[in-house]
C-alpha cells in the first residue's frame, strides 16, 4: 500500500519512562536549538490554495548554502511531516553546519495528484532561488532532500530538470527510501487495473482528477512518466540514496533500481544500505549525519 504504507514514520523509542523524571527542567537547562524556525511561509498559490514552507536558519554562522527539504509522507504534507524530520534531527544537523533549510510542503493527495505535487515542488525550488539573496545563500548550489514520498518527489524533480540551464536544477540530491518505479514495485509488475490497495493508491497518485476511468494502457504510460528510475539520463546531478533492508513499506528494490539506472547513465551515485533498517529506524539521525557529510562534499567543493 504505497500511500498508506509510507505515511507511518516509526517514532523513536525512549528507553526510560518519563514518569520517573520528577525534577522539572528549568529554562536554563533546556538545550538551545541550532536554528530559528519561520513557520508557514506561503511560497505559491494554486487554485486559491496557499502552499507553505518552514524556513530553518542557523543560529550560528551561515555557510551560504541552502537545502530544499520536501516534507511529504504517503503523499501528505501536513505539519506532522515537519515534526517527523525534526525527530530525525535533520534541521539540527544541517543548521548546526551552517545550512539554511527550506522545508517545503507540496500539498497532499486529497487535493493534488502526483504530477501536481511535482509542480508544487518545482515552485518551491524556484521560490528558494528567487529569495536566495534575502537568506544569503547561493541559488546555484542547492541540495534537494526527501524521504519516502518526499524522496520520490525529489527524485522526480531532479530527473525532470536534467538540463544544466533548467531553472529548477539543483546541485545534489539526497533521499531516504524513495519509491522510484511504479511499474515494478518490489520485483513484481502491478496489475494497474486491479482492486488491491496498492493498485488503487497508484491510480489515485498518477491519474488526473476526474479521469479515474482511463484505460490500462494510458495508466501504464502515466505511471512510467512518474517513475524516476525510468527517466534517468546522463548529466543529472549526483545522488545519495539511503535505504534499509527491513523496509516493508518501500522495498529496497526501489532504491536498487534507481541506483542501477543512475550508474548506467554515468550519473554519480552513492548508495548506503542500512542493515535491518525499517521505515525509518530509531538511529536514523546517524544516517542524516552521513547525508550531511556527503552534501558538504558536493556543495562546498566550489568556493562561493
Amino acid at each position: 500500500m504505497l500511500m498508506a504504507a509510507l505515511s507511518r514514520w516509526t517514532p523513536l523509542v525512549c528507553c526510560f519512562s518519563l514518569l520517573l523524571i520528577l525534577k522539572p527542567v528549568t529554562a536554563a537547562e533546556k538545550p538551545s536549538l541550532p536554528y530559528h524556525q519561520q513557520k508557514n511561509v506561503v511560497y505559491a498559490e494554486v487554485h486559491g490554495v496557499g502552499l507553505l514552507l518552514d524556513i530553518f536558519t542557523p543560529v550560528g554562522q551561515s555557510n551560504g548554502l541552502g537545502i530544499v527539504d520536501v516534507a511529504s509522507g504517503a503523499y501528505h504534507s501536513d505539519r506532522g511531516k515537519i515534526r517527523d524530520h525534526k525527530r530525525a534531527q535533520m534541521f539540527d544537523i544541517f543548521c548546526s553546519r551552517g545550512y539554511t533549510v527550506f522545508a517545503i510542503r507540496p500539498g497532499s493527495i486529497a487535493k493534488f495528484n502526483g504530477p501536481e505535487m511535482l509542480e508544487n515542488v518545482n515552485r518551491g525550488i524556484l521560490w528558494v532561488k528567487q529569495h536566495a539573496k534575502e537568506y544569503d545563500i547561493d541559488p546555484d548550489r542547492l541540495a534537494l532532500l526527501g524521504a519516502s514520498a518526499g524522496g520520490h518527489l525529489a527524485c522526480m524533480a531532479a530527473v525532470s530538470a536534467g538540463e544544466p540551464q533548467s531553472k529548477t536544477r539543483v546541485k545534489a540530491v539526497a533521499v531516504f527510501f524513495p519509491p522510484t518505479d511504479l511499474m515494478n514495485y518490489g520485483g513484481f509488475k502491478i496489475d494497474i487495473s486491479g482492486e488491491d490497495r496498492l493498485a488503487q493508491s497508484i491510480r489515485r497518485l498518477i491519474t488526473p482528477k476526474g479521469a479515474e476511468t482511463i484505460d490500462a494502457e494510458k495508466l501504464d504510460e502515466l505511471r512510467t512518466a512518474f517513475s524516476p528510475a525510468r527517466l534517468v539520463k546522463p548529466g543529472l546531478p549526483p545522488f545519495l540514496i539511503i535505504h534499509g533492508t527491513a523496509d516493508f513499506m518501500v522495498p529496497i528494490q526501489q532504491s536498487r533500481t534507481m541506483v542501477a539506472a543512475l550508474q548506467k547513465a554515468d550519473v554519480p551515485v552513492k548508495f548506503i544500505v542500512k542493515e535491518g533498517g525499517g521505515h525509518p529506524w530509531p538511529t536514523i539521525h546517524e544516517e542524516v549525519e552521513k547525508m550531511a557529510d556527503w552534501i558538504d562534499g558536493q556543495l562546498k567543493a566550489e568556493s562561493k
